[in-house]
């Protein structure tokens, strides 16, 4: 038990772990469930300190903020990063209408990595204009078995953009895309070896960003020193991702896609998420470290007052927390809440604010300028915006899970001399301990072992204890 309560912990992150039908759910905890429950209180509560511990004590933000982003690449499963091989990017067509053209655009991020998405910009432009990455959230796109992307769910914010002045790429997810991969690993098919091999699609995701970037750069229209990125729920924690990864962005605004881990564990919230939503938390962090990262550069968190999958409180408490960083490096001004009433939608009043935001940052308006009215409208039919005729026969999209990680080769060599495998051996127990089992317990606590009852009987003794394996863990034996 003291060996799988730690994994089942991080696992927990990545995952929501329940089956779809709640009906097959017991109603009545177990013994069991009260622990573990007690357990996750108890360790988020450890997890919780300890990031708050790390954002009030800052001196010096260049290293600390280095030593957490090369953390957040190996959580990522992108350490050591990929190699940048040939984008092969393509444009497949392009549609004119409004006063903005879309390009209907497709490059590998790896190979056999597809990620398909539309580029939209004004028709008419006087050189490079400030450009938006907009990630997409869990919005499917599905006719007739042909899925169009949630690029063509989300168009409405890339016209936007276009129509006011920006060069926009809206590039489509793993799972939700025209080439339609997998997010939902732990969450409904049982893949758990995904924590194993420290993959998850959330790396995916990110990495995909940072492609993107790289494809932008290579466009004229781009003015690559004023990029912003900005998407909702999914597309928010992939907003938060890439900001923090990649200083490329100059300005973010994450919509609905972070909230604390208390309202993820504690409260439950996780159990609404798919994994692409969480890295694999080896080095125990809560989710104001994330946010953190971003700073100083200007970044406008985004949510509604009554969305059950990113509480109120929670996302609060980030900011709150993020706000600390901000502050120590004297850029309070470069950090901002915007709060709308509703649950979790996509909804008009939601994204003025950040249209603003981009509008300040990126063109140096001024934030008493007149206010924007102008509503962000779907004027194109899916059928439009696909970018494939048909899925390339080599695409790995759809089992990007077995190889986006590096993986021990098969024919792995052991050391042969007793010298050669002390010096192995040792590095071995040191990954382990440092990564795979990284929230094993500190120190030795009291057993407090008790009899709890004897009995004797035709020369047989027989007795019952409990003792604590480590806080929140009383077990029988």
């Amino acid at each position: 038990m003291r060996n799988i309560l730690p994994i089942l912990f991080f696992s927990l992150l990545t995952s929501v772990g329940l089956s779809n039908d709640f009906r097959d759910i017991p109603t009545e905890p177990t013994p069991g469930d009260k622990m573990l429950e007690e357990y996750f209180e108890i360790e988020t509560r450890r997890v919780t300190q300890r990031t708050a511990s790390i954002v009030d004590n800052i001196e010096d933000w260049s290293w600390t903020k280095a030593d957490l982003r090369r953390q957040l690449y190996e959580m990522l499963g992108l350490q050591p990063l990929p190699a940048r091989t040939d984008l092969k990017a393509r444009v497949t067509g392009s549609i004119e209408r409004d006063g903005i053209i879309v390009e209907k655009v497709v490059f590998q991020s790896r190979p056999g990595l597809y990620v398909t998405g539309n580029f939209y910009r004004p028709a008419e432009q006087d050189g490079p204009l400030p450009t938006i990455l907009y990630v997409c959230g869990h919005g499917r796109v599905k006719i007739d078995d042909v899925s169009y992307g949630n690029k063509s769910h989300y168009q409405h914010h890339g016209t936007w953009f276009a129509q006011n002045g920006y060069c926009c790429l809206t590039i489509d997810t793993l799972q939700l895309g025209e080439i339609e991969g997998i997010h939902h690993g732990t969450h409904r098919l049982g893949r758990w070896w995904w924590n194993a091999r420290s993959y998850t699609p959330a790396g995916v995701e990110a990495w995909n960003c940072i492609r993107a970037l790289d494809y932008l750069e290579t466009r004229e229209e781009v003015d690559a020193d004023k990029f912003g990125v900005t998407g909702r729920s999914g597309g928010g924690a992939y907003t938060f991702w890439i900001s923090a990864l990649d200083e490329r962005i100059k300005v973010s605004a994450p919509v609905a896609g972070i909230t604390s881990m208390q309202n993820h564990i504690v409260d439950g919230c996780i159990e609404g998420h798919c994994d692409c939503m969480f890295m694999v938390n080896t080095y125990r962090w809560d989710f104001p470290l994330l946010a953190s990262l971003v700073a100083p550069r200007p970044q406008l968190i985004l949510n509604t007052d009554d969305d059950r999958i990113f509480p109120l409180d929670g996302v609060v408490d980030v900011f709150q927390k993020t706000r600390k960083v901000y502050e120590s490096l004297d850029a309070r001004e470069n950090l901002g809440l915007a709060l709308y009433q509703g649950g979790h939608k996509d909804t008009q009043p939601l994204r003025v604010p950040a249209f603003h935001w981009f509008e300040r940052h990126l063109k140096g308006k001024s934030a008493d300028d007149e206010l924007i009215d102008a509503v962000a409208e779907k004027i194109f039919e899916p059928q439009e915006l696909k970018v494939l005729d048909e899925i390339p026969g080599n695409e790995r999209n759809t089992f990007i899970d077995d190889y986006f990680t590096k993986r021990v080769p098969r024919n792995l060599k052991i050391a042969e001399s007793a010298s050669d495998w002390a010096v192995e051996r040792s590095l071995i127990h040191n990954r382990l301990r440092s990564r795979s089992f990284r929230g094993w317990p500190t120190g030795s606590e009291e057993l407090d072992s008790t009899e709890e009852y004897r009995s004797s009987a035709d020369g047989i003794a027989f007795s019952r204890w409990s003792f604590t394996s480590q806080s929140g863990v009383r077990l029988p034996f």
